[in-house]
């Protein structure tokens, strides 16, 4: 397989200062210097980016050259995959090194959003819907988990208790991440009671039930896990899993998620171990409705029970399986191509020891799910230390 041995991250947020060009170039030159090689020892770069109207200047991928003379006529490919942009990238990193094509490829993801207007983010976020069916969809994408959220409620009854006790562990946990774009705790109560600071937004979701609008990057280096034993540090990818599903929610039945426990299923069985073997999860929270359904599609509970995870506990950051210890997208942000690669980052730091005020004690196997649309594009690696 392959193995991380070096990364860097910008904070989440609102970067005005910043450009797509400034964030891809301070990461790209971190991770490489993290991972004590010089940009001539890279031999392939991987950009995710979704943009579809974010940035005005496309054909990105060639902009991570200007973080190093040296990069000049280095393979260069941009990938996308909705909000599942930087796992998409990643695993396309993982697949140059398992095929011996290359020994050090350089995975970089980074979106700028805030300086796009709102109707015009919501408009962006709507492309990755299947627009014949969503595309006058009110609220945008929200307006769609809004609508997943109201057949969930029907089905299984009213979740608004459970979906403020995640929003509130996800801030809560976002408070230590420097990187994090909301740095707040702002408690259950606040979370689960409409007001005017908590209005609701689509159907049962209110507006701590929702990502944030972000601009960000985020980058690894990817060797040979024979390389990067000689690393400074190594984090390994012990099982990975891709699963691509319909697009039009109407050819399935959206409230089971079944290409996410797709992914999970393959990523599990190539590490040959079970969801409970794991130390912590970094699951997509693009709003708190997801993260309900993930911990039924990751297996974490049976279909219809996920209330019982979080309020039971289980999914706290001392829980018997903590559950976005970053914060997740709630509170991290959610720049679209940094995060899947962003999730990697924090997982790699969680298993050396260097995860700071989010560490979870004794992290020995972290699991990352990174999904795009209404679990459309669906990705999973396990990760391991390796040293």
């Amino acid at each position: 397989m392959a193995a991380i041995i070096g990364w860097a991250h910008t904070p989440f947020g609102k970067l005005a200062d910043e450009t797509v060009e400034t964030l891809v170039t301070k990461v790209a030159k971190q991770a490489i210097e993290d991972a004590g090689l010089a940009a001539e020892d890279i031999d392939e770069i991987v950009l995710g980016h979704f943009n579809a109207g974010f940035s005005k200047q496309d054909f990105t991928a060639s902009l991570v050259l200007q973080a190093d003379d040296k990069l000049r006529f280095k393979p260069t490919t941009r990938v996308e995959n909705a909000c599942a942009t930087g796992s998409a990238a990643v695993h396309q990193g993982v697949k140059s090194i398992k095929a011996g094509d290359a020994k050090f490829v350089l995975v970089v993801g980074v979106e700028q959003m805030t300086t796009t207007p709102g109707p015009e983010i919501g408009a962006n976020l709507l492309k990755a819907s299947y627009l014949p069916e969503d595309g006058d969809t009110p609220a945008g994408f929200a307006g769609v988990f809004g609508k997943i959220a109201g057949m969930y409620f029907q089905k299984h009854g009213d979740q608004s208790e459970a979906l403020a006790h995640i929003a509130a562990k996800n801030h809560k946990n976002g408070v230590d991440n420097p990187y994090a774009q909301m740095r707040k705790d702002l408690g259950v109560e606040f979370c689960l009671n409409e007001s005017d600071k908590n209005p609701f937004v689509a159907g049962p979701l209110k507006r701590t039930d929702c990502s944030l609008v972000s601009d960000g990057a985020a980058a690894i280096v990817l060797t040979d896990t024979t390389t990067a034993l000689s690393a400074k540090k190594a984090v390994a990818f012990r099982g990975m899993g891709h699963a691509q599903d319909f697009l039009p929610m109407s050819k399935r039945d959206i409230l089971k998620f079944e290409g996410c426990t797709e992914a999970w299923k393959r990523a599990l069985s190539m590490a040959n171990i079970s969801i409970e073997d794991l130390s912590f999860v970094e699951t997509h929270d693009c709003f708190t409705i997801a993260e309900l359904i993930e911990y039924e599609a990751m297996g974490l509970v049976p279909e219809g029970q996920g209330a019982k995870a979080i309020l039971e506990g289980w999914t706290q950051k001392d829980g018997k399986l903590p559950v976005n210890p970053s914060g997740g997208l709630k509170a991290k942000g959610h720049p679209i191509g940094a995060t899947g690669v962003s999730m990697h980052v924090l997982t790699s730091m969680q298993l050396v020891g260097e995860a700071g005020g989010i560490q979870v004690e004794g992290a020995e196997l972290g699991g990352i799910f990174n999904m795009g649309g209404a679990a459309v594009a669906n990705y999973v690696s396990v990760m391991q230390r390796l040293k």
